[in-house]
């Protein structure tokens, strides 16, 4: 039967390696690090590499490369995929005219008419900025038939305090709405973080799927396998959807998300290398540099945050007090001095940038190593723009008089929603 908790594992899908790391280390302190971004052929590189079963597959940078990588896979039928982050590719328009970052043909020329209409051309979709990303790499690979889609991910969940195997008959669709309207269709097996995944587990959750026959056991396989593969590589999560069976009466991953434990990067060096960071904004990558955060957005002041929950509540009071946000840059719980003369090094080299408001809550972080930052860096990078403070928490009485003794023309704010109000009126009056 389903688990009574399957949607909610769906729903909510935390990272708990970090706690079981400190259950076993009281003393450890972790800084979460920025994302790892992989593309799609080198995420079915790592499963291949695990065992997993995926399609046979070429990476191409040229038309002649996709070419060649066609006629060495010998297949009856190829599908040449555009390789970017964004999802929806499928329905995406190239500024070369060629409609759809996804296509199937019979014919090896064809695959090198189409890939010169991809490769150093923009792919526009509904999840890439307006004026697209510009595809370097296409995957080559050959075309399976799918008999029957399924749905399989091996998730941390916070209730069971470990890792979760998820899965559904009910595959090729977002799980997000079958969890929602047909529950009793989401099946869940809790894994024991040390015994790992027991044999009659896989088979359960193989039958669970739909799998008969030879296929259950051939399921249940692979099934282990991409465990093995979540823990080795310090994957937070590992999806596939679909988890499918072909005609032939072949179980295969079809498409996978893989999510990584970013604070395991020194033990997955060779993982880590393979990062892409082509499609980032430049600051966004010189931001990462420093171990800070930052997303650009559209207005004129920039927030200057600790943690991300923060950073988008500063956003939004921003918003409701008639102003427009031009990013926000969070610079996370271990924060040091230069780490904020950095922080304003980046926001002040934006020029729409106007105005600047710090909002910093000081638990992990000591509000007198912010007061120093901002006091350092307002000296030596001589700020042009409005500065608006507002510090709470550990050691502000130490960090308020810092500023206030700085002679530096900060304005302090009592609350969020005066901070917020005393910036929008920074850059009203210009």
């Amino acid at each position: 039967m389903a688990s009574p908790m399957a949607s909610q594992v769906i729903r909510d899908l935390p990272l708990l390696r970090a706690t079981l790391l400190r259950r076993r280390n009281p003393g450890i302190q972790l800084t979460p690090r920025r994302w790892l971004n992989l593309q799609e052929y080198q995420s079915k590189k790592l499963m291949a590499d695990h065992g997993v079963t995926v399609q046979k597959f070429f990476v191409a940078d040229t038309a002649n490369d996709a070419i060649e990588a066609a006629k060495r896979l010998q297949a009856t039928e190829i599908v040449l995929k555009a390789q970017i982050l964004a999802g929806g590719r499928g329905k995406g328009v190239f500024s070369s005219g060629l409609k759809g970052g996804v296509h199937l043909t019979k014919d090896p020329k064809e695959v090198g008419q189409l890939a010169k209409q991809m490769i150093g051309y923009n792919l526009t979709t509904k999840q890439t900025p307006k004026g697209g990303v510009k595809v370097k790499k296409v995957m080559v690979a050959e075309a399976l038939n799918i008999s029957r889609e399924t749905y399989f991910a091996i998730l941390m969940d916070r209730a069971c305090n470990g890792p979760v195997l998820v899965g559904s008959p009910q595959g090729g669709v977002d799980i997000e709405e079958v969890a929602a309207k047909t529950p009793e269709l989401i099946f869940k097996e809790e894994i024991d973080i040390f015994e790992g995944v027991k044999d009659a587990q896989a088979v359960r959750l193989a039958e669970n799927l739909g799998f008969k026959g030879p296929l259950q056991q051939q399921a249940a396989d692979q099934i282990k396998k991409l465990y093995s593969l979540f823990l080795q590589i310090d994957a937070t999560q590992v999806e596939v959807n679909p988890f499918g069976e072909t005609p032939e009466g072949q179980v295969v991953c079809f498409d996978a998300k893989i999510n990584f434990d970013d604070n395991a990067e020194f033990r997955q060096k060779s993982i880590f290398a393979m990062d892409d960071k082509s499609e980032n904004e430049p600051i966004e990558n010189e931001a990462a540099h420093y171990d800070l955060k930052y997303i650009g957005l559209d207005g004129n002041i920039a927030c200057f945050v600790n943690g991300a929950g923060l950073a988008m509540a500063t956003c939004d009071i921003i918003s409701l007090n008639g102003g427009k946000p031009a990013n926000f840059l969070d610079l996370g719980g271990g924060v040091k001095e230069a780490q904020v003369y950095q922080a304003f090094k980046l926001l002040t080299a934006d020029p729409k940038v106007e105005a600047i408001l710090v909002n910093i809550f000081g638990g992990i972080v000591n509000c007198a190593i912010i007061a120093n930052g901002i006091t350092k860096a307002c000296r030596e990078l001589e700020l042009k723009v409005p500065l608006v403070v507002r510090l709470e928490g550990t050691n502000v009485h130490e960090a308020q008089r810092i500023l206030n003794e700085s002679g530096l023309p900060i304005t302090s704010a009592s609350d969020l929603e005066d901070a917020a109000k005393k910036a929008v009126a920074c850059v009203t009056k210009k």
